[in-house]
Order: structure tokens, then C-alpha cells, then sequence
């Protein structure tokens, strides 16, 4: 019944649209003028969707030919110390009855079961050549604490190589071939911009087996990892083990757009997430190691962190752009300038500042000795100064946290899940309890943390907190800032008053 209704329907429909139509077009033909026009129904318009022409398959064989007689792998050998004898084995308290018969057990050895032996450790990496003359990279952790280097070319050549410099904070290093009899085969970086989604191909030494070839695509960019200040990374899904390491990522032209420093597997194995040094930032400080062995960077002096939407409502920030000073590190370029805790730095040189990393970047490219322009907010205000950059140090050593447990009464701040107290010395209210279901756990307060002041005031009581969130409330801010000493490290973290 239904297959015989359908049509008839149908039918009815254009022959009523198509008689109206006729109606209509009789009218215009015979100059009839009816009060206003009559419009034929049209479909509406679409945009056209997005099209892609399929990819062709290819071959990576035409590069792989041309740049695999530039990749290197590298034999590390690293002297580990041990004392041969029963004493290697096991070990007994110092002056105990087991020690001393042990000890005299060993003095009366011959020699050469006595003397100290000094075993070598072997660890295996890549490299790739830059130069004519030799001249590798590599990562620094393949060649840290390295006492010799030995390089295989692609044609099963050896080589001694040296190192010329290295820098852990970008884990790069540079290696020469020592009296090399030929010129080598070499490739460059790349002057472009990669983008995701393009090829990429990874040659190195996985494993040991050296010359294996690898192929996938750029899956992201700008990674951060947690390797150092200056992590940004280009995440790969060509497949990268351990050997991979300082080995190069090259696009389709033979150029390369990355060094493969770092994987994520749960497993210790490939699951197609590596990470690799793009080319601009390594050919940067390849090119400084190259000149004096090693980077010499500009040095702000300043603890920062990111500054999220609820912080920039505590500063009362237009937007979450900037980098917020946590500390400025006594006697550095930026306290002798004035900056200090709680300021947004905003831009360098008039250069905007989106990040903590961009900030990091920006300031460790400038030559120490510079005077640069610090934009920065503060009270409510943009503010400009100018900083004269110092030379960044080695790993500053910071005073611990003496611990103590407080045993005053705590004041509760029920609102946000938080108890307080005040801390032993006076200096700031420490954190005794975190309701796990309130908003201080979200933001990661945690029992322990020492907070130093709310907003640009400093707190040495439990009523000095709650007086200030009063009064912030009272005024209508959106979030209030607390400055917190977690540990060696101090950040703020900002309470929201009105959640969604």
C-alpha cells in the first residue's frame, strides 16, 4: 500500500508546483502586473566541502640513497670502575667482623687477582655528518661521560671521533673525525618550516643493527616534554628506538628537519611517538658549539610559570598571555631592574611573550651584555624596563625547606577545601590540610605548601589570609592570586570566588 502511495504523492506535488509555475510564466508573458513577483523556490547554497586530491604512493628510496652515506652510528665506550675479587660481590659494614676477613682475605691475593680492573661499558647511538671534513652531531646524552667514540660509516669504515662541545640543555653535541683521509658525504638542515602532517623519513642505528630506515609523518609540533626550559619538539610517528638517538628525520628533498632525541613507550619499544630537535634550533647551537665548544646564553634571572585564564583574572589581565615571575633570583639582571615577584612579563623588545617557554627562548638567544626592554604588568598597569642580561650560570643550588610540622590550631577556609596555620617562623601560613574534592586539590595545593601572600600582600597569619580573600570578594575580582613555596619551588595559584 504503501510502495503505490508514495508515488502518487509525489505526482500530485509537481503537478500543483508545475501548474503554479505555468500560471505564473502565462502572467509575465501577457504583462499582467500582480502585486509584488513571484519567485520560484531555489535550493539554498553550500559552500563547497574540503577536497584533497588522494596522495600518490611513493618510493623513499631515492633519498634514502642519497642521504644514508651521511648517517652515522656511534660506538661509545665509557670506563665503570670495579675491584675484582670476592669483595665485588658483596658488601658488609665498614669494620664489622665479615669485613675484615674479607679485607685480609684479599691482601693476602696474588696480584693480579688484587689489582683494580677498570671494565668498559659500551653504548650504541646515531649521528649524521654536517661537513666535508667530518664534523657530526649527535645527541649529548649518547656521548656523555664518553671516553672514547668510535664512528661507522653507512660503507662499514671506522673512525675515531672527538668532541668539540656539547649542551645538555638542548641535549646536543658536536663530534669531529680525527685525521680524516677523505672527504665525506654530508647533508644540511633545512631552511623551511615543517608542517604536520608531511613526510619524514628517520635513518639510524636502532639496536645496533645501524643503517635501518624508517618512515612515517610529523604528528605534531611544538612539544613539550619535560626535557629542559627549551622543549620544543617535533613528534613523529616514524618508527625510533634506543640507538635512534642524535640520528636525523629528513623530508622528501634529503634536508634535515629534526634530530631524534627522545621517545614515549610504556613499553621501551617503538609505539610510533618520538621526538626530535627541529632543525633551526639545533643548526643554532651546532653552529655555537662549532665556534668555542660551547653555548653561551643570556640570563634574565627570573623563576616564571604560565599564566592561566583564573591568574589573569586575579592580575586582572585582559587575556592568559604572558609569563608570571614567581621569583626573581637575588642579585640577577631582573632584581637589580626592579622586576619581582607577581609581575606578568608581557613582551621583550616590544616582541609579545605568549609563554614561559617563548620567554626562555627569547632571553637565552639574546647575547649576555644586552640591554633589552621588558614590558611587564603590575598593579593594574603596564610598566616598561630595561635589563641589562647577564650570562646564564650552571644549575642553581636552592636553601631546602625546613619541614617542621606546625602545632597551632588551623584556621579552615572551607569555601576553597583548605586548612591553614601559621608557619614556625612567621614567614607566610602553611598549608596543613586539602580537602581532596575542593577546588585547592584542582589547583594542587597540597599540606606542606607555605603560602607568602595573596595578591601583593605578604601573610604571617591564617586572619591575614582570610581578610585579604574578604576583601578581594568584597571588590569583585573573579580569582584571587596566592603566591605558594612548594618545596624549593615557588608559583602562584589562583582561587576562583564565583565557579561554573
Amino acid at each position: 500500500m504503501n510502495d503505490q502511495t508514495t508515488p502518487h504523492r509525489a505526482t500530485g506535488f509537481r503537478s500543483v508546483r508545475n501548474r503554479a509555475l505555468l500560471g505564473a510564466a502565462a502572467l509575465i508573458a501577457g504583462g499582467a502586473v500582480i502585486g509584488q513577483a513571484i519567485i520560484a523556490p531555489q535550493s539554498p547554497a553550500y559552500a563547497d566541502p574540503v577536497r584533497v586530491e588522494g596522495v600518490q604512493p611513493i618510493s623513499f628510496a631515492d633519498v634514502v640513497e642519497e642521504v644514508r652515506p651521511a648517517v652515522v652510528s656511534i660506538r661509545v665506550k665509557t670506563a665503570s670502575r670495579t675491584t675484582a675479587g670476592l669483595d665485588r660481590e658483596f658488601r658488609f659494614p665498614e669494620g664489622s667482623p665479615m669485613e675484615r676477613f674479607f679485607r685480609e682475605f684479599r691482601e693476602g691475593m696474588p696480584d693480579e687477582f688484587r689489582r683494580e680492573q677498570r671494565p668498559f661499558s659500551t653504548s650504541l647511538g646515531s649521528g649524521f655528518l654536517i661537513s666535508e671534513d667530518g664534523v657530526i652531531v649527535t645527541n649529548d646524552h649518547v656521548v656523555d661521560k664518553g671516553q672514547s667514540m668510535t664512528v661507522l660509516l653507512d660503507d662499514g669504515t671506522e673512525y675515531v671521533a672527538e668532541v668539540v662541545g656539547k649542551d645538555d640543555r638542548t641535549d646536543l653535541a658536536v663530534l669531529k673525525i680525527k685525521s680524516p683521509d677523505r672527504k665525506f658525504t654530508y647533508v644540511k638542515f633545512a631552511d623551511d618550516q615543517v608542517r604536520v602532517g608531511d613526510w619524514v623519513v628517520a635513518v639510524g642505528n636502532p639496536f645496533g643493527l645501524g643503517g635501518t630506515v624508517t618512515a612515517g609523518i610529523i604528528s605534531a609540533d611544538g612539544r613539550n616534554i619535560g626535557a629542559g626550559p627549551y622543549d620544543d619538539f617535533i613528534q613523529i610517528d616514524a618508527a625510533v628506538n634506543r640507538g635512534n638517538s642524535g640520528g636525523p628525520a629528513f623530508n622528501l628533498e634529503g634536508e634535515v628537519i629534526g634530530v631524534n632525541t627522545a621517545i614515549f613507550s610504556p613499553s621501551g619499544g617503538n609505539v610510533g611517538i618520538a621526538f626530535a630537535i627541529p632543525a633551526d634550533t639545533a643548526e643554532t647551537i651546532v653552529l655555537d658549539l662549532m665556534d668555542d665548544g660551547k653555548v653561551i646564553r643570556g640570563w634574565l634571572g627570573v623563576q616564571i610559570q604560565d599564566i592561566n585564564q583564573d591568574i589573569a583574572d586575579g592580575l586582572q589581565l585582559a587575556d592568559d598571555s604572558g609569563s608570571l615571575v614567581t621569583e626573581a633570583t637575588e642579585g640577577s639582571p631582573a632584581a637589580e631592574a626592579g622586576l619581582q615577584s607577581g609581575d606578568a612579563i608581557l613582551s621583550v623588545n616590544d616582541e609579545e611573550i605568549e609563554g614561559p617557554r617563548e620567554l626562555a627562548a627569547t632571553i637565552a638567544g639574546i647575547a649576555p651584555g644586552t640591554d633589552v626592554k621588558i614590558t611587564f604588568w603590575r598593579d593594574g598597569q603596564t610598566q616598561n624596563v630595561t635589563v641589562k642580561l647577564g650570562t646564564l650560570p650552571g644549575q642553581d643550588q636552592l636553601a631546602a625547606l625546613d619541614a617542621d610540622e606546625p602545632t597551632v590550631e588551623p584556621s579552615a577556609l572551607d569555601d576553597f577545601g583548605l586548612a591553614i596555620a601559621p608557619a614556625d617562623d612567621d614567614a607566610g601560613v602553611v598549608v596543613t590540610s586539602v580537602d581532596p574534592n575542593g577546588q585547592a586539590a584542582e589547583r594542587g595545593l597540597q599540606p606542606g605548601d607555605i603560602i607568602l601572600s595573596v595578591g601583593n600582600d605578604d601573610v604571617a597569619a591564617p586572619a591575614d589570609i582570610e581578610k585579604l580573600m574578604e576583601n578581594a570578594k568584597a571588590e569583585g575580582l573573579k580569582a584571587v592570586l596566592l603566591r605558594v613555596q612548594s618545596g624549593e619551588q615557588t608559583r602562584f595559584v589562583a582561587l576562583t570566588f564565583a565557579r561554573a
